[in-house]
């Protein structure tokens, strides 16, 4: 179970970077029309810090896919080696499920 909370833990840290990756570029984009050469250092700055973060982004998506497949992979073969144990299993989450909505 921790192991599911830390990927979605995750993903979410992934789709929370996108968001302020985008407002950022938008920020850029906003104030390009804005002279000084001090605003232009920060701008450069901001723009390379940017690139690095879509870079790790990319990075820490590429792995997060790759648990997931793997994770995926690995449900399938036991799966398939332990049938019976699988049709069990969720056969007793769905009386779980069953009696915990009932109750409602």
């Amino acid at each position: 179970m921790n192991t599911l909370s830390n990927e979605v833990t995750k993903e979410q840290l992934i789709a929370d970077f996108k968001v302020v990756v985008a407002d950022a570029e938008a920020l850029l984009a906003a104030t390009a029309s804005q002279g000084g050469e001090k605003l232009a250092e920060v701008r450069a700055k901001a723009e390379e810090s940017l690139k690095v973060v879509k870079a790790r982004m990319l990075e820490a998506q590429e792995a997060l896919v790759a648990k997931t497949k793997a994770a995926a992979k690995a449900t399938d073969v036991y799966v398939h080696e332990n049938p019976w144990n699988a049709v069990g299993v969720a056969a007793g989450i769905g009386l779980v499920l069953g009696f915990l909505i009932g109750r409602r």
